[in-house]
């Protein structure tokens, strides 16, 4: 009994220790109120916090909404009418409207093997089950980051893991959703970990990043009929990562990746797709997309790559844990990588611009003459001035922020904040941002040329019914139950500790 009892003080000692630990790892949490304008006075940008989606506690009860579980990543749609995001713990996408800012809809990510059964397509010979083998499709997905096709159609969302894969190491899974009616048409297969995904601009080709294993999957998407979408190519990075870890103890797959494949863009020609390496000795990977060959890997930028944006003939970049955004010309960097050979190269001829710790998701004006930077361990939204790369504007997000998107005229930032440590998330912060020289506003460009084609079928077939709503674990029909371990803890760590001194008074005695 007294081992018994030793043990389990350890192993509480060390649980409050991990989290202490964990929570000094990230500086204190801020929660900036809306009507926060930003600091700088540079005379050429401002930006005033005009909107929230919160659901922490104690956060102001008009902007509370239950559905926001740790959001990785928002999404404006290209008609500017309403945005997305990705409750990443929620297991549910969150739509919406772009001017009152109230929720439109849930998308729930709850699937069963029988009833949604017609919503996948066929299995390919790329991902096979090497853990699993039963109810490989009854699980609940966690979104992590979105990419629009078919000139905003439909809505590409991968999923970090199957939630029965505790540590992540079997195929994955993309669902695809019609923005029309904001409903799941289509169920794919992906390799472990998916985490990026991005649409060609013909239209022709998805790319899906896999963090989990260094490969990366292309769907082809020529069709307008969902139904005749397939699996076209399996490219590795180098090498495939071996995966076998336990079944029942996790282990960090965030850190324990390979290459931890991340940012992906196809260059403004389609012909190459280049892919960030947050892990190893970092660099940016090339594949050919006409013969759908990897390259080689190119380096000397800074390490720990995380998020690419091409624009205006220029090569953009975020540096994660230094906080830096970094260009170079495209058309130097693609000579080097027309070099490679299926080796690396380093190159010169960066320019580099400090912004926040933890730079995550970047994006561009339309004008392409601002980068906007969510920096997680600053806890800001930084803004640099292309002309001259140096920081032009701050302001104050919610702790701590990952996932950025910019609408089409440039006048709305949405940044989403998921948390570190215990501290911070829950959050997506809604800017309003004005510019000394007007912005242009863009195009849609997300997979447009795909319209200029006759549709084979354009039927709404396939609708997937929306599922009920993923109530909040505190606030929904689970609070009493989770209350209860609480308090069930409680007694037994009193129970504990009542024993352990009566047994040290007796000794005394």
């Amino acid at each position: 009994m007294k081992n018994h009892l030793f043990s389990f003080l350890f192993f509480f000692i060390q649980a409050v220790a991990t989290m202490v630990l964990a929570q000094n790892e990230a500086p204190q949490a801020i929660h900036p109120p809306v009507g926060t304008v930003s600091g700088a006075d540079s005379g050429v940008i401002s930006i005033t916090l005009v909107n929230k989606h919160l659901n922490y506690k104690g956060c102001p009860a008009q902007y509370r909404d239950p559905y926001i579980q740790s959001p990785k990543s928002a999404n404006i749609h290209p008609d500017g009418t309403k945005y997305y995001v990705n409750s990443l713990e929620g297991c549910a996408t969150v739509v919406y409207d772009m001017k009152t800012h109230q929720r439109l809809k849930v998308i729930n990510y709850r699937f069963e093997d029988d009833k949604d059964a017609k919503l996948w397509s066929t299995p390919s010979k790329f991902y096979p089950f090497t853990h699993y083998t039963e109810n490989l499709n009854t699980f609940m997905g966690k979104p992590v980051e979105s990419a629009f096709s078919h000139g905003g159609r439909y809505l590409w969302i991968p999923f970090y893991r199957r939630t029965f894969d505790l540590n992540a190491q079997d195929p994955s899974a993309i669902a695809v959703v019609d923005t029309r009616t904001d409903e799941i048409v289509r169920l794919m297969e992906t390799g472990p970990l998916p985490k990026m995904v991005a649409c060609s601009h013909d239209g022709r080709h998805i790319a899906i990043t896999h963090w989990g294993n260094n490969t990366v999957g292309i769907v082809n998407v020529e069709s307008l009929n969902p139904e005749e979408w397939y699996h076209e190519k399996l490219l590795v990075v180098d090498y495939i990562l071996p995966l076998n870890y336990s079944l029942t103890e996790p282990v960090d797959r965030d850190n324990k990746s390979g290459y931890c494949l991340r940012g992906t863009v196809f260059t403004p020609d389609d012909k190459y797709l280049l892919v960030g390496c947050m892990g190893g000795n970092g660099g940016i990977a090339v594949i050919n997309m006409e013969t759908q060959r990897y390259m080689g890997r190119v380096l000397g930028m800074m390490p720990n790559v995380r998020h690419l944006v091409i624009k205006d003939d220029y090569l953009y970049l975020s540096i994660n844990k230094a906080g830096y955004v970094q260009r170079i010309r495209l058309d130097s960097f693609m000579k080097a990588a027309r070099q490679l050979g299926g080796k690396t190269m380093k190159i010169g001829g960066w320019e580099s611009c400090k912004v926040g710790e933890g730079a995550r998701t970047i994006e561009l004006s339309p004008s392409g003459r601002f980068v906007f930077a969510a920096c997680n361990l600053a806890s800001k939204l930084y803004v640099v001035d292309t002309r001259n790369m140096r920081t032009v504007d701050t302001i104050s997000v919610d702790s701590y922020p990952v996932g950025l998107d910019i609408s089409n005229d440039g006048r709305f930032v949405i940044v989403t904040s998921q948390g570190r440590g215990h501290q911070g998330g829950n959050a997506v912060n809604i800017y309003e941002v004005k510019y000394a020289e007007p912005e242009p506003v863009l195009k849609n460009t997300d997979g447009a040329a795909v319209l200029n084609r006759t549709p084979q079928d354009d039927t709404d077939q396939n609708v997937r019914a929306e599922a009920s709503p993923l109530p909040s674990i505190v606030d929904g029909p689970y609070k009493w139950g989770y209350w209860a371990a609480g308090l069930v803890g409680a007694i037994v760590l009193l129970s504990v500790w009542t024993t352990f001194r009566r047994r040290k008074m007796q000794h005394h005695k």
